[in-house]
């Protein structure tokens, strides 16, 4: 996947603020990095626009094999079914569901056939098995993000990204919770890209991109 040129604006009381200027990205497939930065260097903002969760207000994206700079909202959730997971640090669990069924819904939504069978082993490689029909009330932090990489990496993306997986998590709750998260991800194949400000989680990765008043100085 790629960015180039990428640039976000955004309106503000003293006028249009820049957050992201001129973002060149290339990701290979497989490749796991970190982006890193001060808080406000935009990181999050270029994690959404890399997802397509958000249109640049210029430059392109490339996601998936496709340039989904021009698409739609519908048209940029459809790039994304089935092929783009997302591990959030608020966990981003549906309350009412049980933690088989939020692992199940991305998977009916993008109509993945064995839907029910990949959600059970996938519990079972994240160690959860047993608490399938829990929900996120019943479960703890590290619980519930287990659940949400359950829930990512069960329809088999091409790609996944993570926001500050472990920010919401004790520091021993989140190593276990980064040696799963790169341990399925290894197995996988998978493509990582995440937001992080722990040093850690960083150095596990391939590389990492450095942001600092949204714009690359550093990419090694």
């Amino acid at each position: 996947m790629a960015a180039t040129g990428l640039r976000r604006e955004v309106s503000s009381p003293e006028g249009r603020l820049t957050i992201l200027d001129g973002v060149d990205l290339a990701i290979a497939a497989g490749e796991t990095v970190a982006i890193v930065g001060a808080s406000g260097s935009g990181k999050s903002t270029l994690l959404g626009l890399l997802a397509g969760l958000d249109r640049p207000t210029a430059g392109r994206v490339e996601l998936a094999g496709t340039d989904i700079t021009d698409l739609d909202e519908d048209g940029r959730a459809a790039v994304r079914a089935g092929r783009v997971g997302f591990v959030f640090q608020a966990f981003h669990l549906l309350p009412a569901l049980t933690a088989r069924e939020n692992v199940l819904l991305p998977m009916e939504v993008a109509g993945i056939a064995e839907a029910g069978a990949r959600a059970d082993s996938t519990l079972e490689r994240v160690g959860l098995a047993q608490r399938a029909e829990h929900r996120p009330h019943q479960l703890s932090g590290g619980e519930q993000q287990r659940v949400a990489i359950a829930r990512a990496f069960a329809p088999g993306p091409a790609v996944l990204f993570a926001d500050e997986p472990t920010g919401n998590l004790d520091q021993l709750t989140g190593e276990r919770v980064i040696d799963l998260l790169f341990g399925i991800n290894a197995e996988a194949g998978t493509t990582l890209i995440l937001v992080t400000h722990d040093e850690a989680l960083a150095a596990r990765c391939d590389r990492r991109v450095t942001l600092d008043a949204g714009r690359v100085s550093e990419a090694a």
